[in-house]
């Protein structure tokens, strides 16, 4: 079995490579929750949702979020009355978010929640949520603190961060089930999502690091030099005080790293590094990368079995 540890975007293309490796079933999937919000009597769960929607065969892969061809007449029509919304939901993703709200109103953990959209949507491979607490990644930009929701979706990444921010009731306890599927792993695979708002809360969770310690942890970096593949992770790293590359994304993650991937086009050398093509542009570059992975995988399972 692999356990993944998961954002919405990079890692979730990495993991479309492997279902040509492997069955649904042997993958576990950990996902980041800090990007959740409640807004129109719905649960947005983007990283859930993008994760559940690629197991289920539903997922847009053009944008890496929503339900493939879904329509948008809920949202357009709530704009016309004069309601617009925070993000544009397509119609049959609003259904999932307002049934987890229900579950969720209704007592269920989120745990249990996603368990059962899981199943209802026919994924084979296992889903969890981070934690069963509420905990908002925010930005502070200007002096104003912002969802990260408004700040990537409302503002499109175009103001200045100054800090993020990550509020919680308590400190989040990652699950038992969580914890388990770390625990019996054959490997962890940390893919290249954002480290800053899509793995980071992950590992914030009590127990996740000391669980990761104990297990074979392969990293890939989610950058090439100073930029990276996709999304805002170069300004959110500097808010950080970190530099935005593969050795400040290694230094991050060092304590329970055994393998660290780097692209073969990245100019930053980090010792030790293994260099693969990490850049997923299409099914068969992500199937390729997979393979790759997995073969040290194997290896590393052939020398602990000799």
């Amino acid at each position: 079995m692999i356990t993944f540890l998961s954002g919405g975007t990079g890692t979730p293309k990495l993991m479309r490579g492997y279902r040509t490796l492997m069955e649904d079933h042997e993958m576990t999937i950990i996902v980041n929750t800090a990007e959740d919000m409640w807004f129109s009597g719905s649960h947005l769960s983007p990283d859930l949702d993008t994760v559940m929607y690629l197991f289920a065969d539903l997922l847009d892969t053009k944008r890496w979020w929503g339900i493939e061809d879904d329509t948008t007449a809920t949202s357009a029509f709530l704009e016309k009355i004069g309601y617009p919304e925070p993000v544009t939901l397509g119609d049959r993703d609003r259904a999932v978010n307002i049934a987890r709200a229900e579950m969720l109103r209704a007592g269920m953990t989120l745990t249990e929640a996603t368990k059962h959209l899981s199943t209802r949507l026919q994924c084979d491979a296992t889903i969890l949520p981070m934690c069963d607490t509420e905990v908002t990644t925010c930005i502070q930009s200007d002096g104003t603190e912002m969802h990260f929701q408004e700040y990537w979706v409302g503002h499109r990444g175009a103001v200045p961060i100054d800090a993020v921010i990550r509020r919680c009731s308590a400190q989040p306890s990652a699950t038992e089930q969580v914890l388990q599927a770390i625990r019996d792993a054959d490997a962890v695979i940390i893919g290249p999502s954002n480290p800053v708002t899509s793995i980071s809360p992950i590992l914030e969770c009590e127990g996740v690091k000391d669980a990761l310690k104990d297990q074979f942890v392969i990293v890939i970096s989610p950058f090439i030099g100073d930029a990276p593949v996709s999304g805002p992770a170069a300004e959110l790293m500097m808010a950080w005080d970190m530099a935005p590359n593969g050795q400040a994304t290694y230094d991050l993650y060092r304590d329970f790293t055994d393998i660290f991937i780097q692209d073969i086009r990245d100019p930053v050398p980090i010792d030790g590094a293994i260099r693969l093509d990490t850049l997923m542009t299409d099914i068969e570059a992500a199937e390729t990368l997979a393979e790759n992975i997995q073969q040290i995988i194997d290896t590393e399972k052939d020398r602990r079995n000799s």
